[in-house]
């Protein structure tokens, strides 16, 4: 099933690795990021890819296994689980399928555990909180389908960036000019850091 790779090319994946999350959402205009409660479940975690759909109940991953089998190399599984955190919706054993799989990360409105595991495999994941209560598997739920996830609508295919800051989701059809706007704003900034550092430079 997977993402459709075929209309997001791997060249305009690399682009927006380069480039963090919040130029990505200066470029635009504010827009397209989650909100703060989205963060990584681990220092250093960073993850961009296409984004691969899935919504499921509150506290119930079954579809989240359905997603892992169904998702593509290169895919980032975006989770639309309601914002609950009473339940865990993944762990460190599917996280390792998933590794292992070849997925970019997870981005999930509601709670993960297993943070350290998550972070041995080296699998990105972005998150609302911690818990160790586990989940239940019974479904129903959904993949492939647009849904929302902090505060953002997501689609199949949409380009997401996930690094220190947060989550950028880039709507797939705007894709190339988002990225050229980005990469206006990540120059212009470079340019203005480096003359601010400069001038911390000079002697007194």
């Amino acid at each position: 099933m997977g993402s459709d790779l075929t209309a997001t090319s791997s060249d305009l994946i690399e682009r927006f690795a380069r480039i963090p999350s919040a130029n990505i959402g200066d470029g635009m205009d504010r827009l397209g990021l989650m909100d703060a409660g989205i963060s990584p479940i681990w220092t250093g975690a960073a993850l961009v890819g296409p984004a691969f759909t899935c919504w499921t109940r509150s506290g119930d991953n079954l579809w989240i296994h359905h997603a892992v089998d169904a998702a593509s190399a290169g895919d980032v599984i975006v989770v639309n689980g309601s914002g609950d955190l009473t339940r865990a919706l993944i762990g460190e054993l599917i996280a390792a399928r998933a590794k292992a799989k070849g997925i970019a990360g997870f981005v999930i409105d509601g709670a993960v555990r297993d943070a350290e595991g998550m972070r041995d495999y080296g699998m990105p994941v972005f998150a609302r909180a911690l818990t160790p209560a586990g989940p239940y598997k019974n479904g129903p739920g959904r993949l492939g389908v647009t849904i929302a996830v902090g505060g953002v609508a997501v689609s199949p295919g949409d380009i997401i960036v996930g690094d220190a800051d947060g989550v950028a989701v880039v709507p797939k059809a705007d894709a190339e000019s988002i990225a050229e706007a980005a990469e206006v704003v990540q120059r212009q900034e470079a340019t203005r850091r480096h003359e601010l550092e400069r001038q911390l430079d000079r002697p007194a």
